[in-house]
């Protein structure tokens, strides 16, 4: 950091801690014990702004990295863009398995970021559901924050989410995660892919 940087308050940004990742499992471990909610063997990760052969050359590199094993009975990732023009990465593992899906997970991110798009990474999440009463459960990591915060879509309701089960989680996981303290960055991600989705059944939940 230059003179300058340090007389205005500026820094320079600090590279994501995408190791932090590696945490989701003892999180998923943690989750269904307090709150009896089980991981789905779904996730994804999203990015945006990346377009043309750019784009291309990602998706047959993570193709190439992370299908391998399909000739095993893996599950090839899929690639779909939302509404608003993020693209998502979708994966899926055996609902047991949460550590392969989030060493996928995490070498997606690693992929995109040592490319140079880590500015157009914007979260990865991790899919749960509580059986009991039928409801969906997101972890979100936030790239740029380093962060997680639980994401809650209410049942049966269109785009409301269940903030009281959201606070829950947070408490819960508090010694697992780095939980996002800014409430107001716990963006909701209704219809995100790796959220309903069942590793099982490969459809929508």
């Amino acid at each position: 950091m230059g003179l300058l940087d340090a007389i205005l308050g500026r820094s320079r940004p600090v590279r994501p801690d995408l190791d932090r990742l590696f945490g989701l499992p003892a999180a998923a471990i943690t989750l269904q014990a307090g709150a009896g909610f089980a991981p789905t063997g779904a996730g994804s990760v999203c990015f945006a702004g990346v377009e043309g052969a750019a784009f291309a050359r990602i998706q047959d590199d993570v193709r190439e990295l992370l299908d391998a094993d399909t000739g095993r009975g893996g599950t090839p990732v899929e690639f779909t863009r939302d509404t608003y023009g993020y693209t998502w990465l979708l994966a899926r593992h055996p609902a047991d398995d949460t550590a392969s899906l989030v060493n996928d997970l995490h070498a997606v991110n690693v992929l995109l970021q040592d490319a140079g798009f880590g500015p157009h990474l914007l979260c990865s999440l991790v899919g749960f559901h509580d059986a009991t009463a039928d409801r969906e459960l997101a972890l979100v990591y936030l790239y740029k924050r380093g962060t997680f915060y639980p994401f809650a879509p209410l049942p049966g309701a269109a785009e409301k989410r269940d903030n009281a089960l959201e606070l829950q989680v947070r408490a819960l996981l508090a010694d697992d995660l780095p939980v996002e303290e800014d409430l107001s960055r716990w963006f909701p991600l209704w219809g995100a892919p790796g959220i309903a989705v069942r590793a099982e059944d490969g459809g929508d939940g």
